[in-house]
C-alpha cells in the first residue's frame, strides 16, 4: 500500500473515531472510554498479532524495537486521554484541528532527528500554527447541538488538544521509527496491551469502568476505527512518515464536517478560517514532502 493511500484511509478512520469518542466521552467521561478502547483493540489484534503476522526470527526483532513500539503505544494512549477530556467539554471541529497538527509535528521531529526539511517547508508550519492559533480563538461564539459552549471551558478544550498534538505527534514519530521492522499488527499492539494493563485493570479493580449502555457502542466503534487508524498509518510510515503523519492530519477537516451535520456544531468565522489555513496549510506541507 502506498504512502497515499493509507494516510487518506489513516485520515477516514480518525475522523471516525473523533466523532464516536466525541459522543462516548460525553456520556462516560475520558478514563472509561479509554480503556474500552484499549480492551477492544488489545481483543481485536493480539489475535492477528500472534497467528497471522508473527514476529520475524531471521534476523530477531531487536529490544530496542520493541521498546520504541511500546513508548509509541503510551504517547497514543496519553495523547487519546487529552482528547478525550478535549472533546467531552469542546466543539468537534475545534479539538480535531488543533489535535490534527501531530502530522505537522511529527515531520518538524523527523527533521529535528536528521531528515532534511522540504523548502518552503518552513513557512508552511508557520502558516499552520497561525491556522491553530485561529482555531482556538473563537471560545464563547462555539455551538454544539444548539448550546453555547462557554469561553473558559472552550480555552481548555483547545489546551487539552495542544497537548494531545505534542504527544501525538512525538508517538507518530516513534512508530513511523520502527514501521518498516515490525508487522503492522504488533506495532499497534503493545499500546494495547499497555493501556489494558494500566488503564482498565485498575479501574476494573476499583470499581471504575463503568459505561453506560448508551456509550458501549461507541467505544466498540472507536476501538475498531482506532487499530485500522494506527494500522494503516504504520503501513504508510514504513515507506514516508512524513507524508502519511501528514496526509492523516486531514482527520480534521472530515471531522470538522461530519460534527456540523451530525452535531449541528457552529464555530465563529474566525475559527472557521483558522481551520481552512491549517487545512491547507497541511495539504501544502504533503505536497512538499512527496
Amino acid at each position: 500500500m502506498s504512502p497515499l493511500i493509507a494516510g487518506v484511509l489513516t485520515a477516514f478512520a480518525f475522523a471516525s473515531s473523533t466523532m464516536t469518542s466525541a459522543r462516548a466521552s460525553r456520556l462516560a467521561g475520558p478514563a472509561p472510554v479509554l480503556a474500552g478502547v484499549m480492551l477492544v483493540g488489545a481483543i481485536l489484534v493480539t489475535p492477528v498479532a500472534l497467528t497471522l503476522a508473527p514476529l520475524p526470527v531471521a534476523p530477531p526483532v531487536a529490544v530496542g524495537t520493541i521498546v520504541i513500539a511500546a513508548l509509541g503505544g503510551i504517547a497514543n494512549i496519553v495523547g487519546l486521554l487529552f482528547v478525550y477530556a478535549a472533546l467531552r467539554i469542546g466543539t468537534v471541529g475545534t479539538v480535531s484541528t488543533i489535535a490534527s497538527t501531530e502530522g505537522a509535528l511529527a515531520a518538524v521531529i523527523s527533521v529535528v532527528a536528521g531528515q532534511a526539511l522540504a523548502p518552503g517547508a518552513g513557512i508552511v508550519l508557520v502558516a499552520i500554527a497561525v491556522g491553530v492559533a485561529l482555531a482556538a480563538s473563537g471560545g464563547g461564539r462555539e455551538i454544539e447541538e444548539g448550546v453555547p459552549v462557554p469561553r473558559r471551558q472552550a480555552l481548555r478544550a483547545a489546551g487539552l488538544a495542544g497537548i494531545a498534538a505534542c504527544i501525538f505527534g512525538y508517538g507518530l514519530f516513534l512508530t513511523g521509527s520502527i514501521s518498516d521492522q515490525l508487522p503492522p499488527a504488533w506495532v499497534v499492539l503493545p499500546g494495547r496491551l499497555i493501556g489494558v494493563a494500566a488503564l482498565a485493570v485498575p479501574l476494573l479493580v476499583l470499581g471504575r469502568l463503568r459505561l453506560p449502555g448508551a456509550a458501549v457502542p461507541y467505544v466498540v466503534a472507536t476501538g475498531i476505527s482506532e487499530v485500522v487508524g494506527f494500522s494503516t498509518f504504520a503501513i504508510g510510515a514504513g515507506s514516508d512518515t512524513a507524508l502519511t503523519a501528514v496526509l492523516a492530519s486531514m482527520f480534521a477537516p472530515i471531522a470538522a464536517v461530519a460534527a456540523f451535520v451530525l452535531f449541528r456544531e457552529r464555530l465563529a468565522r474566525v475559527q472557521v478560517v483558522g481551520i481552512a489555513l491549517v487545512v491547507v496549510g497541511v495539504a501544502l506541507l504533503g505536497w512538499l514532502t512527496a
